[in-house]
């Protein structure tokens, strides 16, 4: 009987496959290459840079970086208008990775509606892709309720970079808002800081406010599962009131600007 041929492409997911996990179980001076809780799954040789936070491998599978949101670049979007230094953090994702073999590994959720791997990124020396990029201060933390490992320590980062001036640290595109700067801000992505004023429950729902004004001012809306998960993570969203707090997200609007956390990493206390 004639053996049928195993396509390249099988073979070569196959043994990145089994690089990995070699790569994970001998890490370099006995340190693991891939933190827990992350679960390293392939490697892959990368082959085209799409943007800031995503890239191609050899094998035709896109990966998104997890985690992290780098300036946005058009991408074939009518009438959008670059991100400042888009074009940097492209560059910088170049410079770590293209032409380098890269770990894959997983702490969620690991593939987007739209087909693509979300991953953390590892180089063979063990540089954590996101970190370096946030260390730059050419990305900004981004984190969803199933994809979180970690969050933790790249707020870290991100936080270190932002005190230096790093990058996107140093252009008022990017800069921490305050409560009141949000009107104007309908429909982006912020980072704010403030204080929180009142914590209130309506039928099941929790606003958080951090204006005085609650039917115009800026607030947090938790929803009834939301809040049940912060509890089960030992956050009582009442402790909230009183406390100077940083938080980020899409900014809508209903009664005022409205931000809705999903997962308790998304907003930071502070005092």
């Amino acid at each position: 009987m004639n053996r049928l041929p195993v396509p390249n492409l099988i073979l070569r997911h196959f043994l990145a496959i089994v690089a990995a996990l070699l790569l994970v179980q001998s890490p370099a001076a006995g340190e693991p290459r891939v933190p827990e809780p992350l679960i390293a799954e392939s490697l892959g040789r990368v082959v085209e840079i799409v943007d800031g936070d995503s890239l191609v491998l050899e094998d035709e599978r896109r990966v998104r970086l997890v985690g992290l949101q780098a300036p946005k670049l058009p991408l074939g979007r009518p009438n959008f208008e670059p991100w400042p230094l888009s074009d940097e953090a492209k560059a910088a994702l170049a410079d770590l990775t293209l032409g380098e073999e890269v770990i894959l590994a997983h702490g969620g959720r690991r593939e987007d509606r739209h087909g693509r791997r979300l991953a953390h990124l590892f180089l063979e020396d063990g540089t954590w892709v996101q970190e370096e990029m946030l260390r730059r201060g050419l990305a900004r933390v981004y984190s969803f309720a199933d994809n979180r490992a970690l969050v933790d320590r790249l707020l870290r980062v991100e936080r270190e970079a932002r005190a230096d001036r790093r990058g996107i640290w140093s252009d008022p595109f990017y800069a921490v808002r305050t409560p009141a700067q949000l009107h104007d801000e309908i429909g982006t992505f912020q980072i704010v800081e403030g204080r929180v004023l009142n914590v209130n429950e309506v039928r099941g729902r929790v606003f958080i406010d951090l204006e005085e004004d609650w039917r115009d001012g800026f607030s947090l809306s938790l929803a009834p599962a939301v809040r049940r998960d912060f509890e089960s993570g030992g956050i009582d969203v009442d402790s909230y009131e009183g406390k100077l707090v940083r938080v980020r997200g899409w900014v809508s609007s209903y009664n005022g600007p409205r931000m809705e956390p999903t997962h308790p990493e998304q907003i930071e206390v502070f005092e």
